[in-house]
């Protein structure tokens, strides 16, 4: 049984889902601002679904996107984390880093912190030598986050995939960030522990 990475950060865990978690999970992504820039809202089975196949992903890998819970009140604020896209992408193999925050818990830096420390197990652990980021090119919050974490924007835009052609957010940024750089660069305040 492969044994799933727990990390824990200044104000935050990083973790397995837990079956309480789908239903904040559902809000998070209930919310138009949360998915502006993604196709649709996901009715509350699609939204379910999702969860398993991270729940299913971590359980296989030891780790994916975990879902995050603030360490003062225990809180589900969304997810952070690392993904193997299986769709085509101009980079693919590879491996990013995402998040997906509920609306009310922005502007606390929560995604810049568990990404860092992400991208930190991922370049200790994972022998991969580059993580990338996308979004669409009018996502600015996350872009910033991106920056923040020390990603470079690579300004090689591209369609994504699973975007339909007519939507104005399928054109997608493309950042990275590789081990040297990181290991130069570590975001001030990096403190975390895997468990």
């Amino acid at each position: 049984m492969t044994k799933i990475t727990e990390i824990k950060t200044e104000r935050l865990l990083m973790r397995q889902w837990r079956e309480e978690d789908l239903f904040d999970f559902w809000l998070l992504n209930s919310d138009p601002e949360v998915m502006e820039y993604l196709p649709e809202i996901p009715s509350e089975e699609d939204s379910n679904i999702l969860a398993e196949k991270i729940i299913k992903l971590i359980a296989r890998n030891g780790w994916g996107f975990w879902a995050i819970e603030t360490l003062n009140d225990n809180s589900f604020i969304g997810f952070v984390g690392l993904n193997e896209p299986k769709y085509e992408l101009p980079v693919n193999p590879c491996v990013e880093v995402g998040w997906r925050l509920a609306r009310k818990y922005w502007g606390n830096g929560y995604a810049t912190e568990a990404g860092n420390a992400s991208l930190d197990f991922a370049f200790d652990n994972l022998n991969v030598n580059e993580i990338y980021s996308f979004t669409s090119v009018a996502n600015k919050k996350s872009q910033a986050v991106m920056e923040r974490l020390n990603m470079i924007n690579t300004h090689s835009n591209f369609n994504h995939p699973t975007i339909p052609d007519d939507s104005p957010y399928r054109e997608h940024v493309l950042y990275k960030i590789d081990k040297e750089n990181w290991s130069n660069e570590k975001y001030v305040g990096s403190e975390h522990r895997f468990l």
